[in-house]
């Protein structure tokens, strides 16, 4: 899958709102940067962190709720 195509569904995902996703990918990003366990099945070395937490959005793997829980 392309990363035009999975980035259209983590859009979806979000609810088309750009500023989410943004966000979104930042916050986990950052996590996955920070040692957190990868939630999809990938070649971890091969693809940088936003994109790994871009497909775990379009995936529903990760969404913002959980994001801002685990931050408190």
């Amino acid at each position: 899958m392309r990363i035009e195509e999975i980035a259209a569904k983590a859009l979806e995902a979000v609810g088309d709102d750009r500023y989410k996703l943004a966000l979104l990918v930042a916050k986990r990003a950052e996590a996955i940067a920070n040692g957190a366990q990868i939630l999809v099945d990938v070649n971890a070395q091969k693809m940088k962190y936003t994109d790994i937490a871009l497909l775990e959005i379009a995936q529903g793997k990760v969404s913002l709720e959980g994001i801002i829980e685990s931050n408190r």
